[in-house]
């Protein structure tokens, strides 16, 4: 059979993205749905966690305003304490909480107040910024894993392709591009998966970085502000 009858006798393969789909082996579809289900809960983590970096960031800048505009810090801290607090307010919250528990009842524990703080503002710290990265280890885990995993879609799809171009005995482009095709499109999957991903993952890790930063600095000048007041009370306490 010459290479013109060989294309007359093969089926005419469908190209378009879906036919690419459905031609292709189970394996290589399992690893496509499974990618494309990875980039769809990637996206959805993205827009949550920008939705969430918006309003944390609004949320540290109204409570700054709120903090440095005169109110005294027991007016401030009734005011946050009646509500679920998060950010800058949480950090004070939980400093606030601390101060007072050591000055009420019977006794008065002040000798090692400032540690107790600091040990406040740094737990309080660590779980507003486990807050903020969580499920960010999903992207990064898919921006490094996808291309691998497409690959393997790819390597098995060319393996299957190869084996039906060998059974057929037929080896013109008719025949082989469209195995070779679907093949192919699992790793293209497993880009459009990965790449948003890594991008995502830096920026908003770079976002956490930068509350986190916020966070330190504003526990670095509350602390300084109660050590101050706590030195004032020592000699009363004395």
């Amino acid at each position: 059979m010459n290479p013109a009858d060989a294309m007359q006798a093969a089926p005419v393969a469908d190209m378009t993205l879906l036919g690419l789909f459905l031609q292709a082996h189970f394996v290589v579809k399992i690893v496509m749905v499974g990618l494309l289900s990875a980039s769809i809960w990637c996206w959805s983590i993205i827009v949550d966690k920008t939705l969430l970096f918006r309003r944390t960031k609004a949320e540290m800048d109204a409570f700054e305003d709120a903090f440095w505009s005169g109110r005294s810090l027991e007016e401030l801290f009734r005011s946050f304490n009646d509500r679920p607090a998060t950010g800058l307010a949480a950090v004070f919250v939980a400093a606030m909480r601390e101060w007072k528990r050591s000055f009420e009842g019977s006794g008065r524990q002040i000798q090692s107040l400032s540690q107790r703080i600091e040990k406040q503002l740094d737990v309080t710290i660590h779980r507003e910024v486990e807050r903020l990265e969580s499920r960010l280890l999903f992207l990064a885990s898919i921006g490094s894993a996808g291309p691998y995993i497409g690959l393997f879609g790819t390597v098995w799809g060319i393996m299957t392709a190869f084996t039906s171009i060998a059974a057929s005995k037929n080896t013109s482009l008719a025949v082989v591009a469209p195995g070779i095709a679907e093949a192919l499109f699992a790793t293209a999957i497993g880009l459009f998966a990965a790449i948003p991903a890594v991008l995502a993952y830096n920026k908003l890790q770079a976002e956490v970085t930068k509350a986190q930063s916020r966070l330190e600095g504003f526990a670095d000048e509350f602390s300084a502000i109660l050590s101050r007041q706590i030195d004032e009370r020592l000699p009363l306490a004395a």
